[in-house]
């Protein structure tokens, strides 16, 4: 299961995990992913799995039950 928002399309990104020493070792930061319930413009609802920063958004603009 690819751990990637259905609608923005956006993906984990990857960086460095620094110790107190600083030394880098490769890191995944993962999106924060959640399962919400949108409605489309015809009524039907669709289970979808997008950021919780997408979420935000479609529940101000309305699509979100």
């Amino acid at each position: 299961m690819a751990r990637r928002d259905d609608l923005t399309n956006k993906g984990p990104m990857s960086g460095n995990k620094r110790s107190h020493a600083l030394n880098a070792t490769k890191r995944k930061f993962n999106l924060n992913l959640q399962k919400i319930l949108v409605t489309l413009e015809n009524g039907s609802k669709v289970k979808i799995k997008v950021s919780a920063k997408t979420a935000k958004t479609l529940k101000k603009q309305g699509f979100v039950a």
